[in-house]
């Protein structure tokens, strides 16, 4: 059994979205995402996607898209993306995939999951910096981040819960990256410290394919797992040992 992860598939089966407007990597994205996930995961593993799964409005126009990860092997676990607009609340979305006959698809929020060797938690996240987001003007960016902040202190609340007595590592998925080149998110680094976190994972950087995988800052190894930068391949995850 072994911990796979990888961001940003970015589904639009029964949407009108192709990728491939934002370079030839992504053309055929779907079936790379399908023929690289199965040459890799079996379906005793688990697959980490910490957001923008699918380009749905709503969590029925997400059902061809979900349908289409429940097919794939392994245990999927979803954490929210900016572009995840189906999103709701977790009651709403655990009574969808009950309804829709989904078993393999579970949600990474404010909770966190005993995976293999690993405890896994994480949120959403966000830039602090107004000039690389796209929200509203009127957006309250620090009350933002705070939230961010605050949703990921209850994950690892969990995750320090669930771990109990033994000696697993605790592994934090964002989608936004908390540290990215000159770019530092302060709120959850510290987060992050507080909990002795030292392996972090982010999505939604595309098109730059000449940066490490994986950086440390402060102690911490920060890794890029976004579909295109991994060329659609689920990265195994081994925290610390790049």
């Amino acid at each position: 059994m072994s911990l796979f992860s990888i961001a940003d598939l970015h589904l639009s089966l029964a949407a009108d979205k192709p990728m491939d407007v934002f370079g030839s990597r992504w053309k055929s994205y779907t079936e790379k995402i399908e023929n690289r996930w199965r040459a890799v995961v079996t379906p005793n593993d688990t697959v980490i996607i910490p957001g923008d799964v699918s380009w749905a409005m709503t969590l029925e126009e997400a059902k061809t898209d979900f349908q289409f990860i429940e097919n794939l092997p392994g245990k999927k676990l979803i954490g929210k993306g900016n572009h995840d607009y189906w999103w709701s609340t977790m009651k709403k979305m655990h009574q969808f995939t009950r309804d829709c006959g989904f078993e393999t698809i579970d949600f990474l929020y404010n909770n966190a999951f005993s995976c293999e060797d690993y405890i896994v938690c994480g949120t959403r996240g966000w830039y602090v910096e107004e000039r690389l987001q796209n929200a509203s003007e009127n957006a309250d960016y620090g009350k933002i981040v705070a939230r961010e902040a605050q949703r990921l202190t209850l994950s690892l609340k969990e995750a320090v819960a669930l771990r109990g007595d033994c000696d697993k590592a605790i592994l934090a998925y964002l989608h936004f990256p908390p540290v990215f080149r000159g770019f530092v998110c302060r709120e959850l680094v510290d987060v992050l410290h507080e909990y002795g976190v030292k392996s972090c994972y982010f999505g939604h950087i595309h098109g730059v394919y000449n940066v490490p995988r994986s950086t440390v800052f402060e102690g911490i190894s920060m890794t890029l797992i976004s579909a295109d930068f991994l060329d659609f391949i689920p990265m195994i995850t081994m925290p610390c040992d790049y």
